[in-house]
C-alpha cells in the first residue's frame, strides 16, 4: 500500500499523519508537543518513527512550518515560534533519516494550496488564500500554480506596506507599518491596549490587557472603541486587497485564521470599500469572497498536497 506522511510543525506543537495515495482521510494521526525532552527535530523524527508502518511504501514527506522557506533546497531559514531554526537543512535532515524524497514549505502557502486542491478553492485557477490569526499569511495561486518566488518567500501577504512612513503600529517580524501590524489579531488587540492606556472610555477598561477574542465581542456588543478597532483592521485589509487583485486579478479570495471567524464585522466594510478603491469595475465581476473550509487540519492537507505534487512531477 503507498502512503503519504504529512507533518504540520507549529509552535506549539507537532502532528503527523499518515494519508493513502488518493483521498484525505487520514490512516493514522499523532501529535506531541513542539517543545519536551530532545530538541524540535528529534521530535519530529520520533513523531514520524510513530506513525511509520513497516509494512507500507511511504512515497514521500510533506512538512509545512511556520516562517520563512526555501523549498528547492529545503532550508528553514527561520522562524519565531521554533527556537533555534536559522538556517536549518530540515530536508536533508528528513531525507537522510527516512531515504524517500522530503518536501517542505511555508504553512500559510502550503494552507493556501490545501485550500485550493481540496477546499473552497477548487476550480479556480487564480486564488489568494489569507490567514488572518496571531499574524497574516496567505498562499497565491497563479494561473493553477502555487506562487513562490526565486527562493520561496513569495507571497508574503501579511508584510505588505501599508503605512510607510515608519510610525505604524509593530509587526511581529519587527518592522512597522505592515499590514499585520493592524489586521492580525495581534495588532487589532495591540491597538485597544494602546488607546485603553491612554485613558479611552471603553467596555474593555480595567480589565487589564485584552485580547482580540476579547475586542471582538466587545465590538458585537457595541463598544465603540472594540468598533474603532475592527474598522481600523478592516480599512488597511482593504487597502491590501486592492493592491493584491491588481498584481493578481484572482477569481476568488478566501480567509482563514481565527480572526476571520468574526465575519462581517471584519469583511463587510471591506466588500463596501473595493468598489470605490480598484482602477476598474471588472476586478469585482464574479469575485468571490469566502471563509475556508478545512479548519484545523489545513496544515496537514498542504503538506499532504505538496508531498502528493513533488512524486507526480
Amino acid at each position: 500500500m503507498n502512503t503519504y506522511m504529512a507533518v504540520d510543525v507549529g509552535g506549539t506543537q507537532i502532528r503527523v499523519a499518515v494519508y493513502p495515495e488518493e483521498g484525505i482521510k487520514p490512516l493514522r494521526v499523532k501529535k506531541v508537543a513542539t517543545v519536551g525532552e530532545g530538541t524540535p527535530v528529534e521530535r519530529i523524527i520520533a513523531t514520524i518513527h510513530a506513525v511509520w508502518d513497516a509494512a507500507e511504501n511511504v512515497m514521500a514527506i510533506g512538512i509545512c512550518v511556520p516562517g520563512p522557506v526555501d523549498p528547492q533546497q529545503g532550508i528553514v531559514f527561520n522562524t519565531a515560534n521554533v527556537e533555534g531554526w536559522v538556517n536549518l537543512p530540515l530536508k536533508r535532515i528528513l531525507e537522510d533519516e527516512f531515504h524517500v524524497p522530503v518536501f517542505i514549505g511555508n504553512d500559510a502557502n502550503l494552507a493556501g494550496l490545501a485550500e485550493w486542491q481540496f477546499g473552497a478553492g477548487r476550480g479556480h485557477k487564480n486564488m489568494i488564500y489569507f490567514t488572518i490569526s496571531t499574524g497574516v499569511g496567505g498562499g497565491v495561486i497563479c494561473d493553477g500554480h502555487l506562487l513562490l518566488g526565486a527562493q520561496g518567500l513569495g507571497a508574503e501577504l501579511g508584510h505588505v506596506f501599508v503605512q510607510s512612513d515608519g510610525n505604524g503600529p509593530p509587526c511581529g517580524c519587527g518592522q512597522r507599518g505592515h499590514l499585520e501590524s493592524y489586521t492580525s489579531g495581534t495588532g487589532i488587540a495591540w491597538y485597544v491596549n494602546d488607546e485603553l492606556s491612554r485613558g479611552r472610555a471603553s467596555s474593555l477598561a480595567g480589565k487589564g490587557k485584552v485580547s482580540a477574542k476579547e475586542v471582538a465581542q466587545a465590538a458585537q456588543a457595541g463598544d465603540a472603541l472594540a468598533l474603532e478597532a475592527f474598522a481600523r483592521a478592516s480599512h488597511h485589509l482593504a487597502i491590501a486587497i486592492v493592491n493584491y487583485l491588481h498584481i493578481f486579478n484572482p477569481s476568488i479570495l478566501i480567509f482563514g485564521g481565527g480572526v476571520s471567524t468574526v465575519g462581517d464585522l471584519l469583511f463587510q466594510p471591506v466588500r463596501e470599500s473595493l468598489a470605490g478603491m480598484v482602477f476598474s469595475p471588472a476586478y469585482l465581476e464574479n469575485l468571490e469572497l469566502v471563509p475556508a473550509q478545512l479548519g484545523d487540519d489545513v496544515g496537514l492537507l498542504g503538506s499532504l498536497a505538496v508531498a502528493r505534487m513533488g512524486t507526480a512531477d
